[in-house]
């Protein structure tokens, strides 16, 4: 039987409480103030992947990043 070694950390409520809210950021961000809140998301995004809450903590930063720029291009587009 082999021994197998995990560097992974474990994941923590803490963990999926920031990939939840990074998630939520990002839809937020489409709609309202997408700087303020893509930001805050991707940071909540990364904090829940660093913590083990891999990979959705990933896709949570690249959700609040494509939030943002779908909400600042839809800001440009209402202000035209």
């Amino acid at each position: 039987m082999a021994n197998y070694h995990t560097t992974a950390r474990p994941r923590t409520n803490a963990a999926r409480i920031c990939t939840i809210l990074g998630f939520v950021f990002a839809a937020i961000a489409v709609f309202i103030s997408p700087l303020l809140f893509g930001l805050a998301g991707l940071v909540l995004g990364i904090v829940g992947a660093v913590l083990g809450d891999k990979p959705l903590g990933w896709y949570a930063a690249a959700a609040s990043v494509v939030g943002a720029v779908v909400g600042a291009l839809l800001f440009a587009a209402l202000i035209n």
